[in-house]
C-alpha cells in the first residue's frame, strides 16, 4: 500500500488541462479563462450623467445655494438621446440616467433639487463640475486587461465581457467524467430490491458530486461482476469521457473482477491500495492518456475517493490552479481511537462549527463505510494520521473543509 499523500501525487501527474474552446459567455461561467482579454474602448464609451436632473454649466449654478436660480431649458435628453445644441451660459437641459452630457455642460443638478417653472428651471443647490457626471472610460479604460488567462469567470466576469462587446471567449471546458458502478447486487433506485439486492445509490452521489465540481457527469450502465462486462463498458466509457470512475469490484474478493478487467484492457497501473479509510482499496489507471480511478463500492468510501482523489484531477483538467479545499486545524470534541495494529490513515465524518475564533468538531454519526448518512451529515473530514492511535475528547486533528471553495 501507498501513502495517500502519494497516491494524490499519483494522480494528479495525469492530469492536464483540457485543450481550449470557444463558448459563448453566457455558457462560461465557472469555467477558467484560457486567454486575456482587453477592452477595445472605453466604458461608458462616452461620458454621460449619473442620475436624473438637469446639465448644466456649473459657474451658472455656484450661487445657487444662497438663493435659486432659473436657467432656460433647452432640451430633453433622454437615455439614448444625442443633444443637438450645446449648453450656453444660462441654459440647462433636462436629462436622464446614462444620456450623454451635452456639450458645454460639465455637470447635472439632482432633479430633487430643482423645480420646473414653465420653459425655465429653478435650481435650488449649486453643485461642482463633473457632480453626477459618469466620464467615459470611468469604467474600463481602452485597453485594460479585463479578464486576465487562469481567472475562474464569475458572473460579473460576464457582464464586463458583454458590456466590451465579447460574447465569446476561450475556455478550458468542463471535463466530462464517466461512472461505472459495478455488482451483480445493485438494482435502480426506483425498484423495490429482490432477497440479496441493494439500490444503487453510488451513481446518484458520485455523479452528483461531479456536477457539483464543475464537471459533466456521464452515468452509465450498471455492470455486473463478469470482467468482459466491465472491459466493455470501460471502452465506451474512455471513448465518451475524459475521466472514469468505477465503483464496486476493486478489493480481492472472488467477484472483485475491476483490476484484472483493467489488465486486460492493456491499462496502466499507478497504484493499487492506498493505507487509508475508508477508500483503502483505491486504484488508479490510465489508458490511452485519460485517468482511470477504481473506488470501492461502499457508499461512503466511493464519495470520499471522489472528493480526496477525483475532485482535484478535475479541476487541474478543466484549467483552475486552486485544486484542493482549505486545510485547517480544529479540536475534535468527541475524540476517537483506532483498532490495535491498524496503520492507516483516518478520514473521520465531522460536523464542523466555528466558535470563540476556532473550529469545533464533532462525529457526524457512525464511521463505517457503509454508512452514507454520516456523510450526507458532514460538512467536514477529519484526517488522523497513521501514527496516533487515540484523539482525546478535545485533541486537535486536522480538517478538510468539503463545503468550501479552494484556497491552494
Amino acid at each position: 500500500m501507498i501513502s495517500y499523500r502519494e497516491a494524490i501525487a499519483r494522480v494528479l501527474d495525469l492530469a492536464r488541462p483540457l485543450s481550449p474552446i470557444a463558448l459563448p459567455i453566457d455558457q462560461a461561467l465557472g469555467l477558467v479563462a484560457a486567454e486575456d482579454v482587453r477592452a477595445a474602448g472605453p466604458i461608458p464609451p462616452f461620458t454621460n450623467s449619473g442620475m436624473d436632473g438637469y446639465a448644466v454649466r456649473a459657474a451658472d449654478v455656484a450661487r445657487a445655494g444662497a438663493a435659486p436660480v432659473r436657467l432656460r431649458v433647452i432640451a430633453d435628453l433622454p437615455a439614448g438621446a444625442v443633444a443637438a445644441h450645446d449648453v450656453g451660459p444660462g441654459c440647462a437641459s433636462r436629462i436622464m440616467t446614462g444620456a450623454p452630457l451635452p456639450p458645454g455642460a460639465d455637470a447635472v443638478v439632482p432633479v430633487e433639487s430643482t423645480e420646473a417653472v414653465g420653459e425655465e428651471v429653478e435650481i435650488r443647490g449649486s453643485v461642482r463640475a463633473g457632480a453626477n457626471v459618469r466620464p467615459a472610460g470611468e469604467d474600463i479604460a481602452a485597453g485594460a486587461l479585463v479578464i486576465e488567462r487562469g481567472a475562474a469567470l464569475r458572473p460579473g466576469d460576464l457582464g464586463v465581457l458583454a458590456e466590451i462587446g465579447r460574447v465569446q471567449i476561450a475556455v478550458h471546458p468542463r471535463a466530462r467524467i464517466a461512472v461505472i458502478t459495478t455488482g451483480d447486487e445493485l438494482v435502480d433506485a426506483a425498484e423495490e430490491p429482490g432477497p440479496g439486492r441493494i439500490r444503487d445509490s453510488n451513481v446518484h452521489a458520485v455523479c452528483a458530486q461531479a456536477a457539483s465540481f464543475g464537471a459533466v457527469p456521464l452515468p452509465r450502465a450498471r455492470v455486473p461482476d463478469r470482467p468482459e462486462a466491465v472491459r466493455e463498458a470501460v471502452r465506451e466509457a474512455l471513448a465518451a469521457a475524459d475521466v472514469v470512475v468505477t465503483t464496486g469490484g476493486i478489493s480481492m474478493g472472488a467477484l472483485d473482477c475491476v483490476k484484472d478487467a483493467l489488465d486486460r484492457l492493456g491499462a496502466e497501473r499507478l497504484f493499487w491500495r492506498v493505507a487509508q479509510k475508508p477508500a483503502g482499496p483505491l486504484g488508479c489507471w490510465r489508458l490511452g492518456g485519460k485517468p482511470i480511478v477504481g473506488a470501492p463500492g461502499n457508499p461512503v468510501a466511493a464519495m470520499i475517493a471522489m472528493e480526496e482523489y477525483v475532485r482535484p484531477v478535475l479541476r487541474r483538467m478543466m484549467g483552475h490552479d486552486r485544486l484542493f479545499r482549505p486545510e485547517r486545524e480544529g479540536r475534535l470534541e468527541t475524540g476517537w481511537r483506532r483498532r490495535e495494529g491498524d496503520g492507516r490513515l483516518h478520514f473521520l465524518r465531522v460536523l464542523v462549527r466555528e466558535q470563540d475564533g476556532a473550529l469545533r468538531a464533532s462525529l457526524s454519526g457512525p464511521q463505517g463505510s457503509g454508512i452514507l448518512s454520516s456523510m450526507a451529515c458532514a460538512n467536514a473530514l477529519a484526517l488522523v494520521p497513521p501514527e496516533v492511535d487515540e484523539v482525546l475528547a478535545g485533541g486537535r486533528v486536522t480538517l478538510h473543509l468539503i463545503e468550501e471553495v479552494e484556497d491552494h
